[in-house]
């Protein structure tokens, strides 16, 4: 929930001293230097940008959130005038700008009296602790009462004298969260857990008096305040455009290279950019991929905030291929400038059930990689993240060599034998747990069965032994050995010493295998390193008695 408490007082009827730039066509008088009548500048009055900064700032949230983001309005001159209510019917520009057009601009004459502003910052309080139809539906169930947090948002737009007086809203404000929060509410209302306070300095240009800025600073652990101080103009606007960025969770898209036709002359075209906002989610997938970022993100001029650059792309034909694309979600999005011309042909062009999609800039290798999409559903244009990286249902890579060596010759299938071996399962508290938890039982077994694991077929010969070593790689991970699975340890072993007696050769798997200390491929010495890597996996599990007897066993075979 967010308030905007807005100064009607006499000050802001002071002219902004920012000229609208107008084109204006006057009949010509003569050839002269004086044929056309010059026009007197005009102005903007410091309320006029406040309220459409404010308006434009409404008009972002409700594109991009058409519920679920609530904004009301206080406007302060002699006295309070409450704008809107947190209803659903009242969270709309139409119903906003009615009731401004109401309350008229603010009267010069000094004589009506300065508005009190910590009138409005107490209303707006007030107004935070009003339920809304959410939190009232959450309220109703008793096992989701203490789950429903009350947060909001105060922003206060004003032109201020000095920073003494801006110090004295922060801790008047403070003082009045704590003071309503002491209260005994009614059903529809409740405390307020956490505020932002936000100050926003308006002044003309050129500025009159330079106030000190801070950034977002934690007073308390119920409040936060943020002071911000711009000029009356194109810069107030541009200042709660970066707010609503950061307010919202929200990222700024360029489209450009879009190929439109003149207004002046319609045999021509020319390419145009278009920016819309939309939550920051949208650029997650490309986030994580290896782009040159000096050349994706770009610094917006005059703002606060970055931008990405995405390529139009040459659009489909048909409006079907919007389901044909793989894609991991979809965003609502917002244009920046929605009264220009390539905004609303872009906007009218996707409205009209075409699909356009956006590709990243041209990495070193030339390659093209397309990374969104617009598209409109249900009359609301959506931007949506395409999956840039490899789809779970291809197959995967045919890599011959990479960081990780052959693909072919890691232990696949043993890998998914050891994670059936150890797959989790919920557990249910019907019996004390004993000493050990059961998530701790689980992770010491991990532990246990990776204690010694290679990863590659070519690493290892006991593990490509087959049924020769099957009972002792799978006994000896155990806890505890009962005396016939050590007796089962052992047969094993002395079936080792039997093959090799017999001279037969190792299983064709692992006669690539290499050691450093080898001389060629000879029989004998991939024995050796057979018995080695045997006493290597026995060492690493020898974590009880009967364990050490099996140890013993391999030891006492080999010195022989």
């Amino acid at each position: 929930k967010t308030v905007f408490v807005i100064d009607h007082g006499p000050i802001m009827a002071r002219p902004s001293d920012s000229p609208i730039e107008l084109d204006v066509f006057n009949k010509p008088r003569g050839h002269g230097p004086g044929a056309f009548i010059p026009v007197t500048p005009v102005c903007k009055s410091l309320w006029t940008c406040a309220a459409e900064a404010s308006f434009e700032y409404c008009r972002i949230v409700w594109d991009i959130y058409p519920t679920g983001r609530l904004i009301r309005f206080m406007i302060c001159d002699t006295k309070v005038n409450p704008v809107g209510s947190w209803g659903t019917n009242q969270q709309n520009l139409t119903s906003i700008t009615y009731h401004f057009a109401q309350l008229g601009v603010p009267i010069p004459d000094v004589r009506h009296g300065d508005s009190n502003i910590m009138h409005g910052l107490t209303a707006a309080l007030e107004a935070l602790t009003e339920c809304s139809d959410a939190q009232l539906e959450k309220l109703k169930s008793p096992e989701n009462k203490s789950k429903v947090h009350n947060r909001g948002r105060v922003i206060c737009i004003s032109s201020f004298r000095e920073d003494g007086y801006i110090r004295n809203l922060e801790s008047f404000f403070q003082e009045t969260v704590i003071q309503i929060n002491q209260r005994n509410f009614a059903p529809t209302h409740m405390p307020i857990h956490h505020c932002d306070f936000v100050v926003v300095n308006i002044y003309p240009n050129p500025p009159t008096l330079a106030l000190k800025e801070h950034l977002r600073l934690d007073l308390s652990p119920l409040l936060s305040c943020e002071v911000i101080s711009a000029c009356a103009s194109r810069m107030l606007a541009s200042r709660l455009v970066s707010l609503v960025l950061q307010h919202y969770e929200l990222a700024s898209t360029t489209v450009t290279g879009i190929p439109m036709k003149e207004e002046q002359n319609a045999s021509s075209s020319a390419n145009y950019d278009v920016e819309i906002f939309h939550p920051v989610a949208a650029h997650a997938d490309i986030l994580k991929l290896k782009v040159n970022e000096s050349a994706l993100f770009i610094m917006k001029e005059g703002y606060g905030y970055k931008t990405v650059t995405l390529k139009w792309c040459t659009p489909r034909a048909t409006s079907n291929s919007v389901e044909m694309w793989p894609c991991s979600s979809a965003y609502r999005i917002s244009p920046v400038d929605v009264t220009s011309r390539p905004s609303s042909c872009l906007t009218n062009f996707l409205l009209g059930g075409r699909s356009v999609m956006l590709e990243l800039p041209r990495s070193g290798t030339g390659g093209r990689t397309t990374s969104h999409m617009l598209a409109a559903h249900g009359g609301e244009i959506f931007l949506h993240s395409l999956l840039i990286g490899r789809s779970v249902i291809e197959d995967p890579p045919s890599i011959s060599e990479g960081s990780g060596g052959r693909v072919t010759d890691y232990r696949i299938p043993d890998f998914g034998e050891l994670m059936k071996e150890n797959k989790l399962v919920p557990y249910l508290f019907t019996e004390p747990a004993g000493p050990t938890t059961p998530v701790e039982r689980a992770s010491n077994r991990m532990e246990r069965w990776t204690q010694y694991w290679p990863m590659t077929i070519s690493s290892t010969i006991v593990f490509n032994m087959g049924v020769h070593m099957e009972s002792l790689t799978k006994l000896i991970v155990n806890e505890e050995l009962t005396d016939d699975q050590v007796i089962e340890c052992k047969k094993v072993i002395y079936n080792l010493l039997a093959i090799e007696s017999r001279n037969e050769p190792l299983p064709p798997t692992c006669s690539g295998h290499r050691d450093r200390g080898a001389k060629g491929n000879r029989r004998e010495e991939q024995y050796r390193i057979l018995f080695k890597e045997c006493e290597i996996m026995l060492r690493h599990h020898c974590r009880s008695e009967q364990h050490r007897r099996v140890l013993a066993c391999l030891l006492e075979c080999r010195s022989k």
